[in-house]
């Protein structure tokens, strides 16, 4: 089926591109859309139902990995170096008021 795509088409799809096209350049992304939606049609012809969907191309088993604490933060060493310490925290000096 080939598919005829209107010059109103391309002018709404060059918008949204952000393209300036010349009549030339208008005419070919007309025939290379069509081209583009008649093998889609093509691609529809296939018999799918027996594929499984995939949201990998490649198998992959459980990607996330448990939290392990293996060193600790560090911040009780950071606050051995705190001129003075309040609450587990840096104190500092009031810059304003």
């Amino acid at each position: 089926m080939a598919h005829t795509i209107t010059d109103e088409t391309i002018d709404y799809v060059a918008i949204l591109a952000k393209l300036e096209l010349s009549d030339a350049e208008r005419e070919q992304a007309k025939k290379d859309m069509g081209r583009m939606l008649d093998y889609i049609d093509k691609l529809n012809e296939l018999d799918t139902l027996s594929v499984e969907p995939m949201s990998h191309v490649f198998p992959v088993q459980n990607v996330f990995r448990e939290d392990e604490v293996t060193n600790g933060d560090g911040s009780a060493d950071t606050l051995k170096n705190a001129p003075e310490e309040k609450d587990s925290m840096f104190a500092v000096p009031r810059t304003f008021d």
